[in-house]
């Protein structure tokens, strides 16, 4: 496939929201979809890195985003995001779940879950859930939600990995299965889709190696310096640009051709390159899977989202 920047359509009068948006693959989608017409918000942890983010934003693309603050480790601020949007907006179009944690020490989130799971996965299926019902007010409403080729690295995620304690705990294995659940939640979300007939499309990305600070923050926040100055060396001779690791997430979330359902990554053996279709492990397309990581992702956030046409 033969995709750039180019090919996105004019985006005016959509709204798009990007989680993760002040750095990195969030930065860069958000920077696309502001150039081709969007309105943006870009939801960050940080509001006042946001604010710093949202002016070399506007700078580059002239275009405003709006600074929505969101800490997906915590779902009260993730309640309260969604409320703040649903308040504001009639509509909501374009929603990219793209923030993530990669490989920290242990940590837990504000709610006692496992940190990597509890924000790569649990905060967006409860943002997405409460978000449902603007998303389902647009005409074309699209939720891509952003995984890695590490999904095909753990072979299952159950119950107890959601508040799994730090005795036995690899970082690695941790993400590996948050980034599992981040495919099993996009196919459940459409099949959901489908089967209720309303029209939202449910779609993934991965970004292959992409150069983000992503690959460093796990051993910061571990304090091993010359582990996180490697990472920064490795990015420099074999990663892609942050730039073309987002293209699979902007093809997701704006091309006519994505179909429901879809997963798309580089072309070039997932590692890099303009985005085509990508593969997911039988595992991550496992209905049964789904629809049991649908129901404890329900009793953990307390979120159960409603695929119904508002009237």
């Amino acid at each position: 496939m033969t995709w750039s920047t180019a090919d996105i359509p004019d985006l005016t009068g959509q709204r798009a929201l990007v989680t993760g948006a002040t750095s990195g693959l969030g930065y860069e989608t958000a920077l696309e979809l502001l150039r081709h017409g969007a309105d943006v918000l870009i939801a960050a942890r940080n509001a006042e890195k946001a604010e710093q983010v949202s002016a070399t934003l506007t700078q580059a693309s002239n275009k405003e985003p709006t600074v929505l603050e969101l800490d997906l480790a915590d779902l009260t601020s993730v309640e309260k995001a969604a409320d703040s949007v649903s308040k504001t907006y009639d509509k909501l179009d374009l929603l990219v779940n793209n923030a993530g944690v990669m490989a920290p020490p242990y940590r837990q989130t504000a709610d006692g879950f496992e940190l990597q799971l509890g924000t790569n996965h649990l905060g967006h299926f409860a943002l997405t859930g409460r978000l449902l019902p603007l998303l389902l007010k647009a005409p074309a409403p699209r939720v891509v939600t952003v995984s890695s080729f590490m999904h095909k690295t753990v072979r299952g995620i159950n119950e107890t990995d959601l508040r799994r304690p730090e005795q036995g705990y690899s970082k690695w294995v941790a993400y590996g299965k948050s980034k599992l659940a981040n495919v099993l939640f996009m196919l459940e979300l459409d099949r959901r889709a489908r089967a209720a007939g309303v029209n939202l499309l449910s779609v993934g990305a991965h970004p292959g190696y992409a150069a983000t600070h992503l690959q460093a923050a796990g051993p910061e926040l571990a304090g091993r310096a010359f582990e996180a100055r490697m990472w920064a060396g490795i990015n420099k001779l074999v990663a892609q640009s942050a730039a073309a690791g987002a293209w699979p997430s902007l093809y997701a979330v704006t091309s006519p051709d994505v179909r429901p359902g879809g997963y798309y990554g580089p072309g070039f053996f997932g590692f890099r390159g303009a985005p085509t279709t990508a593969s997911a492990t039988g595992t991550a397309k496992d209905p049964v899977l789904a629809e049991r990581l649908w129901a404890w992702s329900v009793e953990a956030t307390g979120v159960d989202p409603t695929l119904t046409v508002p009237r």
